[in-house]
């Protein structure tokens, strides 16, 4: 759901982050790829402070920097091109976001059924005739 404009990164309907609170630096990519991979600077890495970050709620705030901490960075060099490694780091970005600010529904713990109970006792039992009858009878057999 999240989608990039050129002015703003959304995250969901209620969260919007405005594209001059993200940094985006750029460098070499590293790896194979000979002198384009040396000389260009197509590897993007984006940089959002979450604490100064004017998109979120005070609430939304909190549960995102619980989950993902104070500074959320992203980064991509996978395609050649700048441009599109920049398209793939926004998108991350509102996706990792997008993740952090779904609310989970607490755990209910539960206990094992009876039935399941016995199941694992008989289990138990047959498993352990199997190895008594592997067993070297002995004098009293």
């Amino acid at each position: 759901m999240a989608k990039v404009t050129d002015q703003a990164l959304e995250v969901n309907r209620r969260v919007t982050i405005p594209l001059g609170e993200v940094q985006l630096r750029t460098s070499t990519p590293g790896g194979p790829g000979g002198q384009h991979a040396n000389r260009t600077q197509s590897k993007v890495i984006a940089e959002l402070d979450l604490e100064t970050c004017s998109g979120f709620g005070p609430q939304q705030r909190a549960r995102v920097i619980a989950k993902l901490g104070p500074t959320v960075t992203v980064s991509s060099a996978e395609s050649r091109s700048q441009a599109q490694n920049r398209q793939l780091v926004l998108e991350r970005l509102a996706a990792k976001l997008e993740q952090a600010l779904v609310i989970e529904a607490p755990r209910r713990p539960t206990k094992p059924s009876k039935a399941s109970k016995v199941r694992r006792v008989e289990a138990k039992a047959r498993r352990g005739a199997i190895k008594q009858h592997r067993r070297k009878p002995t004098t009293e057999d």
